[in-house]
């Protein structure tokens, strides 16, 4: 499944034009400058501009070999005859409009729509993605009903016929993480968000992970933004603007950093490569030159005395409120 070689992996919503459009060029760079650095786990999803970022990933994997790729379920892609011009945040969406669908159908559906926009003969891992998320609105008791008493089933069909590798969630919040728990079979989480410098949140299912062999893939290690950039004015932290008290704990935490000559972001890439439970570290861009950045920080030796300062002040603080 996962392995050493997989330490840092891309995640490629910024294919599909995240925020600001992309261009073929752009997205031939930013893929070409990831490969370039050895990495070789890539994961997308039919929500990233529906199935556009699945469409170009595709594109670019077709003639390689020695990659991993996990792309996720849970929506449904139909044609829209009046697609809006910015679908999601994603500027270079194709013209579908999505439903949630975790039944066992919907799932068959979501796999073999996805083969045909990867234009791939093999799909790694499958998450489900965004269960049991207020902000989506699938944090109901039919949806989780769905997924339990059908897609699952549907999940584990797939991994039996050699459809799929491996079957996953892919989500922002500890509780659906510790709810679906022994209630499926999973063999990867991807998490985003919740074990990073300002929100640890994940380390309290941590002795669960470890009882069902469940092994980590972190996303969102910069918390939205805010631990890339700084305090800054605008910053944004949890998908939306930072809190005095996030800015004031990010502000400290930089601080910490810079006694150690260390950019906050070469640390908030690292840390979650520090626990064992941990497979995979995401980073996600549109840009080449970032993505170079990012690889770069990530590899860059970091002295245990700035882990043991950052590990005391996470330790001396509370969670952030509305921190799940």
């Amino acid at each position: 499944m996962l392995n050493e070689t997989h330490q840092l992996s891309f995640g490629c919503s910024g294919l599909a034009g995240l925020y600001q459009p992309v261009s073929d060029r752009d997205v031939e760079e930013v893929l070409n400058a990831a490969w370039d650095s050895g990495i070789r786990y890539f994961d997308t999803a039919p929500h990233y501009g529906n199935g556009a970022s699945e469409q170009r990933l595709g594109q670019f994997l077709r003639n390689k070999t020695g990659w991993t790729l996990s792309t996720k379920v849970g929506r449904v892609l139909r044609p829209d005859p009046n697609p809006p011009a910015i679908v999601n945040g994603f500027h270079n969406a194709l013209p579908f409009k999505q439903s949630f669908d975790f039944t066992y159908d919907g799932i068959m559906r979501s796999v073999e729509d996805s083969y045909q926009r990867l234009g791939l003969n093999r799909i790694d891992i499958l998450y489900v993605h965004d269960i049991g998320d207020p902000g989506a609105g699938t944090d109901t008791a039919q949806h989780r009903a769905d997924l339990l008493e059908g897609g699952a089933r549907a999940l584990e069909d797939l991994r039996s016929s050699g459809a799929i590798g491996a079957v996953g969630l892919g989500v922002n919040t500890v509780e659906i993480c510790e709810a679906l728990i022994g209630h499926m079979s999973i063999d990867l989480i991807l998490l985003a968000g919740r074990y990073t410098l300002l929100d640890r949140s994940a380390v309290r299912m941590f002795d669960l992970l470890q009882q069902h062999g469940i092994r980590l893939v972190m996303g969102g290690v910069f918390n939205s933004g805010i631990l890339a950039t700084g305090p800054v004015e605008g910053a944004h932290y949890d998908y939306a603007p930072a809190s005095p008290e996030i800015l004031k704990r990010t502000a400290a935490l930089q601080e910490i950093c810079a006694r150690y000559d260390t950019p906050l972001a070469a640390a908030a890439l690292q840390f979650p490569a520090r626990s064992d439970l941990v497979a995979s570290t995401l980073i996600g861009t549109s840009k080449a030159r970032s993505l170079t950045r990012n690889v770069a920080q990530f590899a860059q030796p970091l002295p245990a005395a700035l882990w043991a300062e950052l590990d005391a002040f996470d330790a001396g603080n509370e969670q952030p409120v509305g921190v799940s």
